[in-house]
């Protein structure tokens, strides 16, 4: 686990972290995914005090997650939630080619049975976005979720017709592989690795304010390896349109 975390900032009251994926936040209702320790749990054994989960991002993301660590910045952070004052920006790889340069996806949410759907009946979902670089069958956005519904992001870009490049829910599982963007790609006799083969989205940054200011801070995670080398190969083998990140 302490391989798969970086802690970006930590005080009194917060620790705010940067997540690999494979690394589930903290044990839903419906259980664990796996036997292994979430990160909730890996935090409260490290530094031997009850931490308190604001916001999850999914397993097979990476990112960005913040724990509080007192009852007073619980309160705090979930207010600032609640009435979304905190603001989320994430890089994502979507399958096909999107038209638009940018646009705002406004489609309520709702949640039953821990799942997802569009529905007018559902929590307000607004999600802003800004196309980076577009390829042959892919296209890099940077997404702002000013909304905090479940698989808000995810479902969002479902909807219009471009679901992530990788999504076990809304589009495929088949990793990203160079022999699919490589014309005359020489097959090695091993089992070929994939370039990424989890939920291709990123929660890069984070704003917000900490416990104790009234200033907005803003918290940073690069992007990881996978996701840094498929963005390279694309570029060099499936190249249309690029915008700087």
């Amino acid at each position: 686990m302490k391989n798969k975390i970086e802690i970006i900032h930590q005080d009194k009251d917060v620790i705010i972290i940067n997540k690999s994926s494979s690394v589930q936040t903290f044990c839903y209702e419906y259980g664990k995914q796996n036997n292994l320790l979430t990160l909730a749990e890996f935090l409260q054994k490290k530094l031997n005090c009850k931490i308190y989960p604001i916001y999850s991002i999914d397993r097979d993301a990476s990112g960005i997650v913040v724990f509080a660590k007192s009852k007073n910045a619980i309160d705090f952070l979930r207010t600032q939630f609640e009435n979304y004052q905190i603001c989320k920006d994430y890089i994502i790889l979507l399958s096909g080619v999107l038209e638009q340069e940018s646009g705002i996806i406004n489609d309520s949410i709702l949640v039953s049975d821990g799942q997802s759907v569009i529905s007018a009946k559902g929590k307000k979902a607004v999600t802003e976005f800004n196309v980076l670089e577009k390829f042959k069958t892919y296209t890099l956005v940077h997404a702002k979720s000013l909304t905090t519904a479940k698989n808000q992001v995810r479902i969002h870009f479902w909807r219009i017709g471009h679901p992530l490049a990788i999504d076990k829910e809304y589009s495929t599982t088949e990793p990203l592989l160079l022999s699919s963007l490589k014309r005359n790609y020489k097959q090695k006799p091993i089992l070929e690795k994939p370039l990424i083969s989890r939920l291709t989205l990123h929660l890069r940054n984070i704003t917000l304010k900490l416990p104790g200011s009234n200033d907005k801070k803003t918290f940073t995670a690069p992007l990881p390896k996978d996701f840094e080398v498929t963005i390279k190969q694309l570029r060099k083998y499936a190249k249309n349109f690029v915008r700087s990140l």
